[in-house]
């Protein structure tokens, strides 16, 4: 396993972060705990999670199923990098949700119960809260530091603006701030290149991307649909009818490089400035295991050349849209 810093900070995580949303509503508890296993094994250090995380079995579910792990002792708590998030309304009632220093104080205590920490790692604004002024957000955040609850703090989805108010905000607090930004980024969607990416490599965060293989389409999805082995439905199809040319051709040229196509999308992110770690969320210890093999492959400069020219990105702004 590799590993490098998160962001600016001295934290060293592994180069793919263990996603755990389908644990609970896709995977079992047993089965969840295998996957687990399994990647520190591999070496993974760095598991994500949030405290929406259940779907039908309940928000917080997948938080409890990470704490009856840890529960089982062996150094998994101690040898697991953990990171969560909160933004999203665990109930109807008022301050249940967002970021406010109300929330972030009991949301903070709900998710240390159900993981069964002392302290979480890196605790991620899953959202930004246009309601909330910063000084109120690192207030809590810095009260929560010095309390030894969390060490870092991150965010997700937010808009390069956002990260450069948020830094601007924790200077001049004498703070630390963000250290990592969890962005949608991947071979079809580079939209953050516009400016997210340029924001963090400004301010010193580093990437996490989510949906590394935009929900399989990246992995593979046109051969398993001609073998019979997948078929698509909704949005996921409508994706795939739009960009099928494209895809089509990101098929052929892995199978021309020797690699399986989800090795190689997961290959691209590590090849990306400012990029840590992708988030990779098995569903099965196959799945995990085929995420690990793209740790193994090495894109020269002419395959990466050719993988822009199948999926275009986007320049730095202004540069993409003006002169």
């Amino acid at each position: 396993m590799e590993y490098t810093h998160l962001g600016r900070s001295g934290l060293s995580v592994s180069r793919l972060c263990l996603g755990t949303m389908n644990f609970g509503p896709q995977t079992t508890e047993s089965d969840s705990f295998a996957i687990m296993d399994s990647a520190q094994e591999y070496g993974i250090n760095f598991f994500d999670t949030a405290n929406v995380y259940g779907g039908e079995l309940g928000r917080g579910t997948t938080e409890t199923i990470l704490g009856n792990w840890f529960e089982q002792g062996n150094g998994r708590r101690e040898h697991t990098v953990l990171a969560t998030k909160l933004y999203g309304d665990m109930t109807q009632w008022p301050n249940e949700g967002k970021l406010s220093a109300l929330n972030i104080r009991r949301a903070l205590d709900a998710s240390l119960s159900r993981l069964k920490a002392d302290y979480i790692d890196l605790y991620q604004f899953h959202h930004v809260d246009r309601d909330t002024p910063w000084d109120e957000i690192w207030q809590a955040m810095e009260t929560a530091v010095a309390q030894g609850k969390i060490l870092y703090a991150g965010s997700s989805n937010f808009a390069g603006w956002h990260i450069a108010t948020a830094q601007a905000e924790a200077r001049r607090r004498n703070f630390t701030g963000l250290v990592s930004e969890q962005s949608i980024y991947n071979l079809l969607t580079r939209d953050i290149e516009l400016e997210v990416i340029p924001s963090a490599l400004g301010n010193g965060l580093g990437i996490i991307p989510w949906s590394p293989l935009h929900g399989g389409l990246l992995g593979g999805v046109v051969r398993k649909e001609r073998d019979g082995k997948r078929r698509l439905e909704g949005r996921a199809a409508e994706t795939l009818e739009t960009h099928r040319e494209a895809i089509e051709s990101y098929e052929d040229f892995a199978e021309e490089l020797g690699h399986e196509p989800g090795d190689v999308g997961l290959a691209w992110l590590l090849h990306q400035p400012a990029v840590t770690a992708p988030i990779v969320g098995p569903r099965t210890m196959d799945q995990l295991d085929a995420a690990v093999r793209a740790l193994d492959v090495t894109l020269d400069a002419d395959a990466l050349t050719r993988l822009d020219e199948i999926f275009p990105g986007r320049k730095t702004a202004p540069e993409d849209y003006a002169w």
